[in-house]
């Protein structure tokens, strides 16, 4: 399994971007390939929460689409992930909270890579960053 990160379908359904193409062409090889693409429903509040503050919520039915249309799944965030995700943040300081809960959820179903532009991930021991 491999999560998708927030920026992916940010950038499958954004603007011209050196990333669109790239995003589109990984979504297209890891399904091609038989790889199961897995979501967490914090993604899902991080697209609400970005498209919302740059005034552009007509964008967030596009991003819901993109995402509902890749990922067979959306795991559900528990207190446990929380608790998790609190170790996290605490060593791993260079992490937003939000990639720190994205963490705690991938080890809690044993997921070790994830579908993401953002460099953090790849300062986390077990994680695997694919773009």
């Amino acid at each position: 399994m491999i999560l998708v990160d927030s920026n992916v379908p940010m950038y499958l359904v954004g603007a011209d971007h050196p990333h669109k193409t790239a995003a589109a062409a990984a979504v297209r090889r890891l399904t091609i390939g038989g790889r199961k693409l897995v979501t967490d429903a914090e993604v899902f509040q991080e697209l609400l929460h970005r498209y919302a503050a740059i005034g552009r919520r007509d964008m967030i039915p596009k991003a819901f689409d993109a995402l509902r249309g890749i990922a067979e799944t959306v795991l559900p965030i528990t207190l446990e992930d929380a608790l998790d995700a609190k170790e996290v943040a605490l060593v791993h300081t260079d992490l937003s909270a939000r990639d720190a809960l994205h963490v705690a959820v991938m080890r809690r179903h044993g997921i070790e890579e994830i579908l993401s532009y953002d460099t953090g991930f790849d300062r986390v021991p077990g994680i695997r960053r694919t773009r």
